[in-house]
């Protein structure tokens, strides 16, 4: 993948605008951020550009949503943490921001305002569109260069992200090359066998993945659990209780249990069920065989045996991939298999975990530091993991036929 890297930029100076992705959870009542992961992330690549004058784009969330805030407070949380002045500017391209980035100096950072506030940056553009934008014409006037270090918004294809790389000499920042670097990986050169647990409740992603990984010989094995391996299980004809059935349709996958019959005639021998699962039972934990579940009830977990067997398929393997849950893992009583999976992954040689509730749940494990990579985009690495072209990765090969 050839895309530019602060390496390959050298020491940056004059104006530099760098892509983040500071959107976190914020607490409506008294608009304060509730966890700075995400801040502390891209700590690397603002320190590495610390002879430019500085311009941090960033978002949060979106319009109509409660969370939806100026970037305030953003910018004083990035100063705490960064030990340096960090100046918000209440304004993304007008007069106010063109003067402030004026008058800025070397070593100084700007934080513009939430880039969703312009109507466009809300848009999904091609590149070539995109660069056209009000918004991309008017910030690359008052930059140099363009760092994107974003990669939790890289599948998305907006003005910032697609549109800036087509306008100024771009590369990748630190984390964005590391996503990338690690992701590409799992396709290329990491020990086998490969292993993919694919769990939680984004049953549509993760059957593209499966297909993908499967499809090009990129996994030995592809063990499913959570709402997507009910699915499968369905899919085999097994009978896994109503309830079960009736979250599968409220989420809108009856639909997907065809793709994963079609996935397990083609690969079953490659594709690892649950043979016993959890279900609750009088409030606690009740255990039963795939086919003597309960006809009401709803499977929340993965039974023993089934951690048992997983668990041994995920420490004989060389890579381990894993996104989403075993099951309801925010009740510890349904945590066992997806905490028990992931301590398995954590023993390989090269190990990689989505974001989101796998992110979570390892952070609680504690074992952050016992896996090669943990992803800071979840709906960007399982499209990268898809096969599907990255738009911002995209943009930034672009760039660099461009600017060389």
């Amino acid at each position: 993948m050839e895309i530019g890297t602060l390496a390959d930029a050298g020491r940056l100076k004059g104006t530099v605008m760098l892509r983040v992705d500071f959107n976190s959870p914020i607490d409506p009542s008294s608009n304060q951020i509730l966890d700075d992961k995400r801040f502390r992330e891209h700590l690397p690549t603002v320190q590495a550009l610390e002879d430019s004058r500085l311009v941090i784009l960033t978002h949060q969330s979106r319009p109509g949503k409660k969370d939806y805030t100026p970037l305030e407070a953003h910018a004083a949380r990035l100063e705490r943490l960064l030990g340096r002045q960090v100046t918000y500017v209440d304004d993304i391209f007008g007069r106010c921001a063109r003067e402030a980035i004026r008058n800025a100096g070397r070593g100084d950072v700007l934080m513009l305002e939430n880039l969703r506030f312009a109507a466009e940056e809300n848009l999904t553009l091609r590149p070539e569109e995109a660069k056209k934008t009000v918004l991309v014409r008017r910030l690359a006037s008052m930059a140099d260069f363009y760092v994107n270090d974003a990669f939790g918004t890289a599948h998305r294809s907006q003005p910032s992200i697609v549109g800036l790389p087509l306008a100024l000499p771009s590369v990748a920042g630190l984390l964005m090359e590391k996503e990338v670097t690690n992701l590409s990986r799992v396709f290329s050169d990491a020990p086998r066998p490969i292993t993919f647990v694919l769990g939680g409740t984004k049953v549509d992603d993760s059957l593209a993945v499966a297909k993908n990984v499967l499809l090009r010989g990129t996994a030995d094995r592809v063990i499913v659990v959570g709402v997507v391996g009910n699915v499968f299980l369905m899919a085999a004809g097994y009978d896994i209780g109503r309830s079960s059935t009736q979250l599968i349709e409220h989420l809108g996958y009856l639909s997907e249990i065809d793709r994963a019959r079609e996935l397990l005639e083609v690969y079953r021998d490659r594709i690892s069920l649950p043979q016993s699962v959890a279900v609750r039972e009088d409030g606690g934990r009740a255990e039963y065989p795939v086919d003597a579940v309960p006809k009401e009830a709803q499977v929340l977990d993965i039974g023993s045996e089934s951690i048992r067997v997983l668990s041994r398929e995920i420490s004989e393997s060389g890579t381990v991939v894993v996104n989403g849950p075993a099951g309801l893992f925010e009740e510890e009583q349904f945590a066992v298999g997806t905490y028990d999976l992931l301590r398995a992954a954590s023993t390989v040689e090269f190990s990689v975990a989505g974001g989101g509730h796998s992110g979570v749940a390892i952070e609680r494990l504690g074992l952050e530091d016992r896996f090669t990579h943990l992803s800071t985009g979840g709906g960007a690495a399982i499209e990268f993991l898809t096969g599907k072209k990255m738009p911002a990765i995209e943009a930034l090969e672009i760039s660099r036929t461009i600017f060389g």
